[in-house]
């Protein structure tokens, strides 16, 4: 079983579960403080080791008009402070091979993720792969299980097993995707530490025409459903005003909900892991 050490705790599926959580998107400096604050404040409550997610650019938005985000020296300035701040490892996408070099050697960003729609690009891959820091690729919704080795290949020939694969849903006709949560068990047999994403599981992509809709109404049950399995990390966008936010506002969590839901992850996580 492979563990990953990052800051003073270590990530792996027998350990208590980590949460990524965090904003879908950099809004401003003062909402992702906000925001960093009040999850910190909740996982110093509840004694659970967090990362920090937020992305400073989506490149995979539906539509031309949609928002993208921030330039990514803004958004490094703005990690920093976060880092600085709540002493928190942080999180963000990454969509091609320039934006890994700019992180290559930074000491803000500590996980570079993939993007589902981008799990299978060889060249991000290895280059995500060769700045020697933890990579999480978010299995793609067209894929299987079986099929997520071959992608821990392509980034171990670099030397880099510092590697996490998060399950995000399957896609399921038009505008749905689903969970089989055999998925959750047959990835563990790889060794690497599984997270489950139960925001972008409950999204709709491209149900909105120009932009993707969600229930978030059924982050809370999945979330619980994972935690009863076991993983390495539950992953949960969280905002203040999801009706409002600028993207995947329909899929995330109200931060007024999350407490309640983590003290219940916590438990189910404790029998899982007996």
């Amino acid at each position: 079983m492979n563990k990953i050490k990052l800051n003073n705790f270590e990530i792996s599926n027998n350990n208590q579960f980590i949460l990524i959580s965090g904003p879908c998107v950099i809004e401003s400096e003062n909402h992702c403080l906000m925001m960093a604050e009040k999850i910190a404040k909740i996982c110093d409550k509840h004694n659970i080791n967090f990362v920090f997610k937020s992305s400073f650019d989506k490149a995979n938005r539906s539509s031309i008009n949609s928002n993208r985000g921030i330039s990514i020296d803004r958004a490094e300035k703005i990690f920093e402070k976060i880092k600085s701040s709540f002493n928190c490892p942080i999180l963000t996408d990454v969509h091609n091979e320039s934006q890994c070099e700019h992180f290559a050697n930074s000491e803000t960003v500590d996980i570079l993720q993939i993007p589902a729609f981008l799990c299978r690009q060889t060249d991000l891959l290895i280059s995500a792969a060769k700045t020697n820091k933890i990579i999480n690729i978010k299995k793609g919704q067209f894929l299987s299980p079986y099929e997520v080795p071959n992608i821990f290949k392509k980034i171990e020939s670099t030397g880099n097993k510092k590697i996490m694969i998060t399950e995000r849903g399957t896609s399921f006709g038009y505008n749905n995707l689903v969970n089989d949560f055999k998925a959750l068990d047959i990835m563990k047999t790889y060794s690497y530490p599984v997270i489950f994403d139960s925001t972008h599981s409950v999204q709709e992509p491209g149900a909105l025409g120009e932009k993707s809709g969600g229930k978030r109404e059924f982050v809370t049950t999945l979330s619980k459903a994972a935690a009863a399995i076991g993983v390495a990390g539950i992953f949960i966008e969280t905002h203040d005003d999801p009706d409002k936010a600028p993207s995947d506002g329909p899929n995330m969590l109200n931060i007024q909900n999350l407490e309640v839901l983590i003290s219940k992850l916590i438990e189910f996580d404790k029998i899982s892991k007996k």
